[in-house]
């Protein structure tokens, strides 16, 4: 028997094969263009404030349980180190001070303020278009943190944090669909004065991003000389008290159960002039809050709930967000571990305790340690931030960017970040059941009438938009098409990313006239020719 040789496919030459190539990446390209170009509302497949609330670590049963040990705790341990316009407050309704000098809170005080409380509550932006509706269980997606070193990923290096870095994070998360709102997420080390940092802080925040901003201050008068500052940014007090852009973010207590003395005169001037406030408890299992994770709860939620009843005594009605950020420690060297499965499911039970009590309510999830965007921060990063989601806290803290504990930032990692935050939030949106999504009809087209596949239906091409969600960094490609791209891995892909974000997208926020105005009675240390685009040819 005669075997005949393979039949080979002659290859083309070289001139050919360029020319199908670029045809190929061309024709891809293009499709590509198409996906990234915007899509009306109706048919973007996730939107901020999906309903989460569809994980639920604690029962009915638990969440009663850890209710009454917290008002237990609450009237008879209290708080220390309350100070005295807290304590005047406070005792004006009904708390009391107990032998010790400890502030105990009554449960029938706690219940009052729990209905004094606002609910569905809207934080607002600098655009209308990113105001964010605290009710139920909507969920947004933000940033936070307080590191001290930028990771360059390329480098693999780390070095101090700086002023113009905070801007520049806020530049890129003003162009990233799926982080929702912005709060400052390195801390200033070129700047050596408290005043200085903390107004700069503020103002390099604001300058990047129309998205509603968070901060926070060391001391009362620097949030007075803040919120002059929103007034002029603002156009007036009377436009600032309608549509406060900015939130404060207040450790009022140290734990375990002390109140933080500076931190609530800062607590006090915000309320007073209506800046939201984030009441946060940070305690750390093992540390200064119990190991046990259900003791771990309580005690955040009684921190929590205390500043509640402290902030309704200042101004009933204030805004005011359920901060519960108890953290981990890995009991076996006592260091924080931001990306471990207990600090997931602690968050989450978290938020449900937010959603027990009916609060609009903020936790911390997406804190891995890691030191760069590696495998550990991706699965770290995925399964902290998915749970926290699903429990339906409103605001999803330190979600996109942070590294190494919170100890370091990354630019890479907020656009890698913003692809997992977009497919998480496909998550929580679910699987719609409806008479449009059940009907048969496509099936009869393709199966009775049709060709036997459903490429090609209109059903097909309609929910191509509505119900999928596809990446801007993450690969997708065949093995070629990566091979044909230059072979990238997914900080690659960031990189360039951030270098186009950074050299093309310059927020002007407010006009030259009133930056001068800013820069003429504020300490901002920012240098204005920093936030101009350069020519770059």
């Amino acid at each position: 028997m005669i075997r005949r040789p393979p039949r080979s496919t002659p290859k083309p030459s070289s001139a050919a094969s360029d020319v199908y190539k670029r045809q190929r990446l061309g024709g891809r390209n293009a499709r590509k263009a198409k996906r990234a170009a915007a899509l009306p509302e109706n048919m973007m497949p996730v939107k901020p404030g999906e309903k989460g609330g569809r994980f639920k670590p604690l029962d009915e049963k638990d969440m009663k349980r850890i209710d009454d040990t917290v008002l237990k705790v609450l009237e008879t341990i209290g708080l220390a180190n309350a100070i005295p316009s807290c304590i005047e407050a406070c005792t004006a309704i009904g708390c009391k001070v107990s032998p010790e000098g400890r502030l105990l809170f009554p449960s029938k005080v706690v219940h009052e303020s729990l209905e004094k409380a606002e609910r569905d509550i809207t934080l607002y932006a600098a655009s209308p278009k990113h105001d964010l509706k605290l009710s139920g269980k909507n969920v947004y997606f933000g940033t936070a943190g307080a590191a001290v070193n930028m990771l360059d990923p390329i480098n693999r290096k780390y070095r101090e944090s700086t002023a113009p870095d905070l801007y520049d994070i806020a530049r890129v998360c003003d162009t990233l669909e799926h982080i929702h709102f912005f709060q400052r997420s390195i801390v200033c080390r070129d700047i050596e004065k408290i005043r200085e940092m903390d107004i700069t802080t503020c103002y390099a925040s604001l300058a990047g991003t129309k998205k509603h901003v968070g901060t926070s201050f060391a001391f009362a008068e620097h949030v007075t000389e803040a919120l002059q500052m929103l007034h002029l940014i603002a156009g007036s007090e009377d436009a600032w008290s309608k549509r406060p852009f900015v939130s404060m973010s207040c450790c009022h207590v140290v734990p375990p159960l002390k109140f933080a003395e500076e931190a609530c005169a800062c607590l006090e001037t915000a309320v007073k002039g209506g800046m939201p406030v984030l009441l946060l408890s940070a305690g750390q299992a093992g540390a200064t809050s119990p190991a046990a994770l259900a003791r771990c709860v309580v005690q955040a939620v009684a921190e929590v709930l205390a500043g509640l009843v402290y902030v309704n005594a200042v101004k009933e009605g204030a805004t005011a967000i359920f901060g519960t950020w108890p953290f981990v420690s890995d009991l076996r060297t006592g260091a924080m571990s931001g990306g471990s499965g207990e600090q997931a499911i602690l968050m989450a039970a978290c938020g449900q305790m937010a959603q027990y009590y009916n609060l609009p309510s903020g936790i911390a999830a997406g804190m891995t340690d890691s030191k760069v965007p590696d495998a550990q921060s991706g699965y770290e990063k995925g399964y902290t931030v998915s749970l926290a989601a699903h429990s339906g806290a409103n605001l999803i803290y330190e979600s996109a960017g942070m590294h190494a504990s919170l100890l370091g930032c990354c630019l890479e990692s907020y656009v890698i970040d913003n692809d997992m935050l977009g497919a998480i939030n496909r998550t929580v949106r679910g699987v719609e059941v409806n008479d449009e999504t059940l009907s048969i009809d496509p099936i009869i087209d393709v199966c009775l009438d049709g060709p036997g596949h459903y490429l090609g239906h209109e059903q097909t091409l309609n929910r191509m938009q509505k119900d999928y969600l596809y990446p801007i960094i993450g690969d997708r490609e065949n093995i070629n098409n990566w091979v044909d791209q230059g072979s990238t891995d997914a900080v690659q892909r960031a990189h360039l990313k951030i270098q186009e974000i950074l050299n093309n997208h310059f927020p002007e926020n407010w006009n030259e006239e009133t930056d001068l105005k800013i820069r003429e009675q504020f300490p901002v240390r920012l240098d204005r020719n920093r936030m101009r685009k350069r020519d770059l040819s």
